[in-house]
């Protein structure tokens, strides 16, 4: 894998030129092809899974595997997104010891908080039944047991990203993981076990433990190569988790904001419905790789940015990302919708029937493209609070939409709300990313640039 990634780093860096700015485009077009790759493979195995379980059984694993994906990244608690920050800010020799603590303090934290999860999704499956119908009982406390592997990847994932190892934070949980469940899966039903949501459930387990366990022992090997032993582990803990927990409730917000349509579906319509709303978000999501290839790259600029405090390099860094975001994603959008009923008809012949919820799905992913990586700004510039404040208000906002909007117009008025909150967050980060690099990093009261030991 290594002498691969490689040359695929190498050609990017040939095609973008030389210098500061061409090695950031670099890497976003190699994340980038490595989520296209990914969503290829996400999109080949939900097809197949679709067609081996039928649209009922799928729509209980697509449920299932919805709540497996927002509780294992909530049990990070904010460490993935924050380990951007502080690694990047730990990277001088003097501090270490900092970054050591900070990467056995996350592990602990992430994996420790799956455990805690998964033990109270079992207490509430079976003190509280009527949480969900009967039929997703079963699957789902088997995927329950995925959570602390699930955690700790997602932590690891952070990890990657803040110290531009792209392939080591993406590859497991993008490549590896789909493509091991579709391996189990198809070995399950080759040795004679019945096309089910709980067959499916038990080959996500395998995936996810495995992934996870590679994916430790690659970043282990990679950080003894690159990182002299700490003479001794420091710890901050009270000032990690400061950080960290206005980022957990952001990252809630930002879940509720991307699932919410897919959950509270379950308590109005069928498993098969579900399904086929599931087929057509996923499919117009690959919308959304774009944004989050960009913003893969714009974090650490951001985060050097505010550790410089040197804003008009974060606003000149903006503008760039805004405008790599923007036009290739409103290119793909007139692709994907362009065949949309074609793409839809390969999950089985009721899936074309969700076309409509696609044009309302990509209306909301153009505005997060006009937005750009302004989130990605806030976030690493001190202004974790009021990020998350603008998300918990976007995510009650949508909640609203979707409950007021699904009885009347179905799988439609689902996509509607998402594309209506959408619109309403990406319009306030603009307004507070253009506020924050207008008044300077430093000019909240009680923020800190560069906070060291």
């Amino acid at each position: 894998m290594g002498p691969m990634m490689q040359r695929i780093k190498a050609l990017t860096s040939r095609l973008t030129g030389g210098g500061d700015d061409a090695r950031a485009r670099s890497g976003a077009l190699f994340t980038f092809a490595i989520r296209i790759a990914s969503a290829a493979l996400a999109f080949f195995s939900q097809v197949l899974l679709a067609r081996w379980l039928g649209a009922f059984d799928f729509g209980i694993y697509t449920y299932v595997w919805v709540w497996i994906n927002v509780l294992g990244t909530l049990c990070t608690i904010g460490l993935s997104s924050t380990s951007v920050r502080f690694l990047a800010e730990y990277a001088r020799p003097h501090l270490h010891g900092f970054l050591h603590g900070f990467l056995r303090f996350g592990r602990a934290a992430s994996f420790g908080m799956g455990v805690i999860a998964a033990a109270a999704g079992y207490a509430i499956l079976h003190l509280a039944p009527c949480f969900t119908g009967d039929h997703y009982h079963v699957p789902l406390s088997i995927a329950l047991l995925a959570l602390p592997a699930f955690a700790i990847t997602d932590f690891h994932d952070g990890v990657g990203r803040a110290r531009s190892w792209i392939g080591l934070a993406f590859i497991p949980p993008y490549i590896l993981r789909p493509l091991l469940l579709l391996v189990f899966v198809a070995a399950m039903a080759f040795f004679g076990h019945e096309h089910t949501a709980t067959m499916a459930a038990a080959a996500l387990v395998a995936a996810t433990w495995i992934t996870a366990a590679v994916q430790f022992f690659l970043l282990h090997g990679r950080f003894g190569k690159t990182l002299p032993p700490a003479p001794e582990r420091r710890y901050r803990v009270r000032l990690w988790l400061g950080v960290s927990i206005p980022l957990l409730l952001m990252e809630s917000f930002a879940l509720l904001m991307m699932n919410i349509d897919i959950l509270l579906l379950e308590r109005f319509v069928k498993p098969g419905d579900i399904a086929i709303y599931f087929a057509a978000a996923r499919t117009i999501s690959f919308i959304s790789f774009i944004h989050f290839a960009v913003s893969a790259v714009a974090m650490p600029r951001f985060a050097a940015a505010f550790a410089s405090n040197d804003p008009a390099r974060a606003q000149d860094d903006l503008s760039r990302f805004r405008n790599w975001t923007l036009w290739p994603s409103l290119a793909l959008a007139a692709a994907l919708l362009g065949l949309g009923k074609f793409i839809l008809s390969m999950f089985g012949p009721d899936f074309p029937a969700a076309w409509p919820v696609m044009f309302a799905l990509a209306a909301g992913h153009l505005t997060r493209a006009v937005a750009g990586p302004a989130e990605s700004l806030l976030m690493v510039s001190g202004r974790q609070v009021y990020t998350a404040t603008i998300t918990g208000l976007t995510a009650a906002l949508n909640i609203v939409l979707n409950i007021a909007l699904i009885p009347r117009y179905g799988l439609v008025g689902a996509g509607l709300a998402t594309a209506a909150a959408f619109a309403f967050q990406s319009a306030v980060l603009t307004l507070a990313a253009r506020r924050t690099l207008e008044e300077g990093f430093r000019a909240h009261p009680g923020q800190t640039v560069g906070e060291t030991a």
